[in-house]
């Protein structure tokens, strides 16, 4: 089975006809269709397959429109793969110098996805897929962001979010250091990590966790219908410190047998409306 027989017989059925539990630890679609991908709860199956989950998704739900939240500069999909995919995507950022940077050939739409969106009411009830990679760390108010991407959703349309998490050490002191000595850090570590090719932009962790009972209940009450929390453990802030790497090697291969959410470093947040 793969993810789009899994999604695909949901879909054959009215959008009102499926039926699932709202109780913490159940089943829904989407984690059978998660479990079809084969998914491996370490950071490096999460980015490197991040691309194929996204189109998987844009082929099982038969997706029309599309939207990447704060795409910016650097969207996932090139106009070529966009056509390709045979949909009509929007690159979202609360910015339009990140925007401006972006070659012709997109459509885009400058918005807070945390803010108020009643200047786009036209994109109401429009998105067979929203998704978005290391954003909702950043926003203000992750639930009200939430709250508006169900807004966004057209009925039946889904959401994926791909975001670092709380209590990750690295991430628990981003989430504590002042903004500019946390920037100063991340682009120590990572030399890639400049104003002009990758940006560090202040994170706030708003509703960032890896625990599905935590997240289910701020996301049900906003009346999505289905949802799926997949945790992934590990990370590279230690790579150039040899001993604590090992140490956090092995200590994260311990975290992910036992299923310690706390403990996750990145999780995938997928909801449908």
């Amino acid at each position: 089975m793969t993810i789009l027989d899994s999604m695909s017989t949901s879909a054959a059925a009215s959008a009102g006809a499926i039926a699932v539990s709202p109780g913490a630890g159940k089943r829904s679609s989407l984690h059978d269709a998660f479990d079809a991908l084969g998914v491996e709860n370490h950071q490096r199956w999460a980015w490197t397959n991040y691309e194929r989950v996204v189109r998987e998704l844009c082929v099982a739900l038969a997706a029309k429109r599309i939207v990447e939240i704060g795409g910016g500069r650097g969207p996932l999909f090139s106009p070529a793969e966009i056509k390709q995919l045979g949909v009509e995507m929007t690159v979202n950022d609360i910015s339009t110098a990140e925007l401006s940077v972006l070659p012709a050939g997109y459509r885009t739409a400058c918005f807070d996805v945390a803010g108020d969106i009643s200047g786009i009411a036209h994109l109401r009830n429009s998105f067979d897929l929203a998704f978005s990679r290391m954003v909702f760390e950043h926003v203000e108010d992750g639930r009200r962001a939430w709250s508006n991407l169900y807004e966004l959703l057209a009925p039946g349309g889904v959401a994926l979010a791909f975001m670092p998490t709380l209590y990750s050490a690295p991430f628990v002191l981003n989430w504590l250091l002042p903004d500019k000595l946390a920037a100063a850090i991340v682009k120590r570590l990572f030399p890639n990590r400049t104003d002009h090719e990758y940006p560090v932009f202040p994170a706030r962790y708003s509703w960032c966790f890896a625990d599905e009972r935590r997240m289910r209940s701020m996301l049900l009450p906003i009346g999505y219908r289905e949802i799926a929390v997949l945790p992934f453990y590990g990370h590279g802030y230690y790579n150039a410190f040899p001993v604590v790497r090992d140490v956090h090697k092995w200590f994260t291969a311990l975290a992910r047998r036992r299923d310690w959410r706390l403990l996750a470093s990145f999780a995938y947040i997928a909801v449908r409306k």
